[in-house]
């Protein structure tokens, strides 16, 4: 007899940077737990969404599409009732599926059944952020009544991610637990920490990127305010999650359930636009992403970007599931296997609301562009795009020197946007026209073509190296 196939629990938060975590290096302890998943299951170095913000990240990690592809491309819009789920796909394979926590992909509170994507057990709000507060956590149960759970908000949530474990650990089970942790407050613009937490990281870090650009008056940074509450909050959901693994352990389930962790988009806390998400930039579209357990385990770093568009189909796989045909996500479990297994140095980047967008994230380059005449509130995508940005990772992690336009990168430029446009195009969207960014030269930017190349996907950009 076949042995049972493994649980899957999805730990997912709202609008977490990935240089919160310890496994990339931030100084403050903030999550031990999830730096151990890192470190002794697989861990995503570089993974990034496929839209920075709500509704359509949820969209796409719920659908395994791209945003305008599932047709969620902005918040507001509500996934449609025939749209395949995860839950979907692991219902037909006799799972049990759960859905805690916040869903923003309906059109009201509580969530109509068919607007549930597909979920048999439901213990959720559309927009958590407004049904509950820090410690008045109210959502709706599976006949649309308001349920008070008591605790902290993330507590409540963890508590019961527990509880359904717990009631369901004799059949294969799926779990999408959804935080709205570390997410501001909407109502009063704040960061609520549990009591004691804010003033526990506050003036204690911050990001190089938040650092810099929060000095410049000519923008509404709330960085320095907020940045204790935001770290306090990210402490108390990695405790939260070390209760999760630890009620997993008690219960002999810990060896047999993938537990994945990630977020749906990071924050810039107002330095690249007037909101905290929406832009191309790292601070908007990087995200921790860690997972363990069966098929993860080993300590297996993938360094090669990936996106959370790619982890539907990654877990179906894992579970021993097929891949739908119509995901355009793509399972990173071979790259789990094998370090050297064929993947793209890129991910596609879709951007909406503040500006019709598109970013190519490779390992070392940003390139993005925009549609400055377009209407990103009701325009999916746009027929020309113009550069808007071109940044060096390697030397510029924190994207503060923009090189769009320097006639020095130009080479480059063009190859990324040919290769951007070829995403595009495979993504399912008409292939636009890119206008080049006004061109520039600058004194310390000069680079000798004889001397200089660039590679991009085992295309040299540029001479070879000058024989002697």
């Amino acid at each position: 007899m076949p042995s049972r196939r493994p649980n899957v629990i999805v730990v997912f938060t709202d609008q977490q940077r990935w240089d919160t975590t310890g496994a990339h290096g931030n100084p403050l302890g903030l999550t031990p737990e999830f730096d151990r998943m890192a470190r002794t299951g697989t861990h995503a170095v570089q993974a990034c969404t496929p839209q920075p913000v709500c509704a359509p990240a949820r969209a796409a990690l719920q659908t395994g599409q791209y945003p305008t592809t599932n047709g969620v491309f902005r918040n507001g819009l509500t996934l449609a009732e025939d749209a395949r789920t995860l839950a979907h796909h692991f219902g037909d394979a006799g799972y049990t599926t759960g859905y805690i926590g916040k869903w923003h992909l309906a059109d009201d509170d509580p969530v109509p059944a068919h607007q549930r994507g597909g979920y048999d057990h439901w213990l959720g709000a559309n927009t958590l952020e407004f049904t509950s507060e820090a410690y008045k956590t109210v959502m709706y149960d599976e006949d649309g009544e308001p349920v008070r759970l008591p605790g902290y908000r993330a507590d409540a949530i963890f508590d019961a991610a527990i509880r359904f474990a717990a009631d369901h650990h004799e059949e294969p089970f799926y779990l999408f637990c959804s935080l709205i942790e570390p997410h501001h407050q909407n109502e009063v613009d704040s960061y609520p920490a549990p009591d004691g937490y804010a003033e526990r990281y506050q003036g204690r870090w911050m990001p190089a990127d938040l650092a810099a650009l929060s000095a410049d008056p000519a923008n509404s940074s709330t960085a320095h305010r907020h940045m204790g509450g935001y770290l306090g909050q990210i402490r108390r959901v990695d405790e939260g999650l070390g209760r999760l693994l630890d009620a997993l352990r008690s219960m002999d389930l810990l060896d047999d359930t993938i537990v994945a962790f990630t977020s749906d988009h990071g924050s810039h806390f107002k330095t690249r636009n007037s909101e905290y998400k929406r832009s191309c930039h790292d601070g908007s579209v990087r995200v921790p992403l860690a997972v363990r357990g069966p098929g993860f385990e080993g300590g297996r770093a993938i360094d090669t970007p990936v996106s959370t568009v790619d982890l539907p189909p990654t877990l179906l796989d894992a579970a021993g599931l097929g891949v739908p045909a119509e995901m355009q996500g793509r399972s990173f479990l071979p790259l789990v296997r094998d370090p050297g297994a064929q993947w793209p140095d890129d991910v596609l980047i879709q951007v909406s609301e503040s500006e019709c967008g598109r970013a190519l994230r490779t390992s070392r380059w940003k390139y993005y562009v925009s549609a400055p005449d377009a209407d990103a509130w009701e325009q999916p995508a746009a027929a020309e795009y113009r550069e808007a940005a071109l940044y060096d990772l390697a030397h510029d992690p924190y994207e503060l020197d923009n090189l769009a336009g320097l006639v020095s990168h130009r080479e480059l430029a063009d190859g990324l946007r040919d290769r951007l446009v070829e995403r595009l195009v495979a993504a399912g969207e008409a292939a636009p026209r890119i206008d080049p960014a006004p061109v520039r030269t600058h004194p310390q930017r000069r680079v000798d073509p004889t001397v200089h190349s660039f590679k991009l996907d085992g295309v040299r950009f540029g001479h070879q190296q000058r024989a002697r």
